[in-house]
């Protein structure tokens, strides 16, 4: 073999090469865009000492200002796989066949919001488009505050659980000083804000204990009304043991501190 066609061989292959890995970067780069979750820069920050902040204003607006990028964050990524989600449904409502790349993320979705998979696929994005949506910022830092005592728990400063999220893995969190004999459940710890944040609403948008507020959600969407965090405040029944005591108090919490939200 000659030597000019050795060369062009070898540049040939470096050829073939160069766009697979283009094409594989490209790929994981699209994928990572819709799945991974997002993080802010402050998100792996040690929490504030908000328990050294003696003035109530100026501990509120500390504790607000300190959460909610995180939470808008986490909402504007929610509403990427929304509007993803009903592309896809578009696609199929005019009959347009989903590629590869698209049944992997709807594989992603499917059992990252705990979809029936035995449904056909139309009903799981029809679903999914019930479980992915956002959750008003207001509501979020409302029951933020409620949970972590206003970021001075334990959990929250430690361990950024500001939500109060059970873990059922020993070692998987902190054991409740309080916790009830027989029982084995930790209060969970997060590497970041960002991963608490995340886990927190996607325990809203796909536990069946929340059902109600994704109805009232649905409905508010169907007739074009704002999603806002009182009237959502209304599913969260079961986040609590206090019931309609506990809602009525984050829909006080809500209104009250409205100014600083």
């Amino acid at each position: 073999m000659h030597k000019r066609e050795t060369v062009k061989i070898v540049l040939i292959t470096v050829a073939i090469l160069l766009v697979i890995v283009i094409n594989a970067w490209i790929m994981s780069s699209k994928e990572a865009d819709i799945l991974d979750v997002p993080m802010t820069e402050q998100a792996r920050k040690p929490v504030p000492d908000f328990k050294s902040i003696d003035n109530i204003q100026e501990k509120k607006e500390a504790f607000f200002s300190y959460l909610k990028p995180e939470v808008e964050k986490q909402n504007e990524y929610l509403l990427s796989l929304r509007h993803y989600v009903q592309t896809l449904q578009r696609k199929l409502s005019l009959d347009e066949t989903l590629d590869k790349e698209d049944e992997v993320r709807i594989a992603w979705l499917v059992n990252e919001y705990q979809v029936d998979e035995s449904q056909s696929i139309e009903r799981q994005i029809a679903t999914l488009l019930r479980r992915i949506d956002i959750l008003p910022v207001s509501l979020v830092l409302a029951q933020a505050a409620n949970e972590s005592a206003w970021g001075t728990s334990r959990f929250a400063r430690e361990g950024y659980n500001f939500f109060g999220l059970w873990c059922f893995r020993k070692g998987c969190g902190f054991v409740p000083s309080r916790r009830t004999a027989g029982l084995e459940h930790e209060v969970a710890r997060f590497p970041n804000l960002s991963k608490a944040t995340y886990t927190y609403m996607r325990n809203i948008n796909r536990h069946s204990a929340y059902r109600e507020l994704r109805n009232i959600r649905s409905t508010l969407r169907a007739n074009q009304l704002p999603v806002n965090g009182v009237a959502l405040a209304e599913g969260l029944m079961n986040y609590s043991e206090r019931g309609i005591a506990y809602v009525e108090e984050l829909q006080a919490m809500i209104r009250y501190n409205r100014e600083y939200m």
